[in-house]
């Protein structure tokens, strides 16, 4: 989930070279391109806020569709591991596709995903669904930032970039409140049945009013298809271990052992593939730049602090405290209400100091 925010802490700050405290005026906005970028801003906001909603709500799920509790943390780590593996994928996708229409695709196909997790009936069933749906859903969250940093220009991309930051951050958080509320009212399949109008509309929204760049289907021909596959390999292995080292005694389990030997082995090849190939699908020499780098690293840091605390909270207060889905919601409420305070605290501040 930290690859959602690197682009609010570098893009502001694009080379090595001090930010200059004096900005040109920026244009006045027109309400379609508020339409655009809110649009925008709700594909986004779900894909982020369906990591989390089910959290709350996990024994509801496993009841009913008869999961154990180790096979009900899939749920959850099969949505990661596609989400993971797209996001990095989604710039080179954009160019082949286009920003508008990679967004409505995503959150077409991430609305239909949302309803066959709805409709499932077992744990299999369950686990692909929400793999798809992570994977669908995963473009739109980098590439809100994208339509953010184009439309707006100025000291409005702070403002921007501090909105979409403050959402980011919100989303996981706000994620077993919803979810928490959802299932105790109706029932769980609400869960994904309120993804439907928001996804439909941002699915039709985006199309008309965001006008970025055009496809490139040569893109396609000669592309890094070696280093998608590595990619793959090293981040979706890497989210298996990750999640469920600490559940199967890290390296005690056969499975955990492999699957960190093909992460490692993967990512050094994915390296050294990137940085020698003449079009990779993710260029690394973009860390090169100190700024960018030194954003990407802060993101990292803030995201283990911010999402892990949002993800271990649930799992402490469901499994261990013994709260109910609504009473685990409310006790997180707190955290969401004070991030999205922080967020005209920030943009008042970064307009008016420089930003390191």
């Amino acid at each position: 989930m930290t690859a959602f925010q690197p682009a609010l802490n570098a893009a502001p700050i694009s080379s090595d070279r001090p930010q200059t405290a004096a900005a040109p005026a920026a244009p006045t906005v027109s309400t379609k391109t508020w339409l655009a970028v809110i649009g925008a801003m709700l594909g986004a906001f779900m894909a982020v806020l369906n990591i989390q909603i089910v959290n709350a709500s996990l024994a509801d799920i496993q009841g009913a569709i008869g999961a154990g509790i180790d096979d009900g943390g899939w749920i959850s780590t099969s949505y990661l591991i596609a989400e993971i593996v797209v996001i990095p994928l989604s710039g080179w996708l954009s160019r082949v596709f286009s920003t508008h229409w990679l967004f409505a695709a995503s959150a077409a196909g991430f609305t239909l995903a949302s309803l066959l997790c709805a409709t499932a009936t077992d744990i299999e069933q369950m686990i692909a669904f929400r793999a798809l749906q992570g994977f669908l859903g995963g473009s739109m969250i980098p590439m809100v930032f994208t339509s953010a940093f184009f439309f707006f220009q100025g000291q409005q991309r702070v403002i921007a970039a501090a909105i979409v930051g403050g959402l980011a951050s919100l989303a996981p958080t706000l994620g077993p409140v919803v979810g928490g509320f959802i299932t105790d009212t109706w029932s769980w399949q609400w869960l994904f049945y309120i993804n439907v109008v928001p996804g439909f509309l941002v699915a039709f929204l985006v199309p008309l009013l965001v006008r970025i760049d055009k496809p490139d289907l040569a893109l396609l021909r000669g592309a890094d298809y070696l280093g998608i596959v590595l990619l793959a390999l090293f981040l979706g292995c890497l989210e298996y271990v990750l999640e469920e080292g600490p559940r199967w005694d890290w390296f005690g389990d056969q499975t955990i052992t492999a699957c960190a030997w093909i992460s490692g082995i993967a990512g050094v090849a994915f390296i050294v593939r990137s940085l020698s190939f003449s079009r990779p699908v993710v260029d690394l020499r973009a860390l090169a730049i100190r700024n960018f780098s030194l954003g990407c690293w802060f993101s990292f840091v803030t995201g283990v602090g911010i999402f892990g605390t949002v993800y271990l909270t649930p799992l402490f207060l469901g499994r261990v405290r013994g709260f109910d889905a609504w009473q685990i919601g409310a006790a997180l409420l707190s955290a969401g209400v004070f991030q999205l305070m922080a967020v005209p605290v920030y943009s008042f501040f970064a307009n008016r100091i420089d930003l390191r």
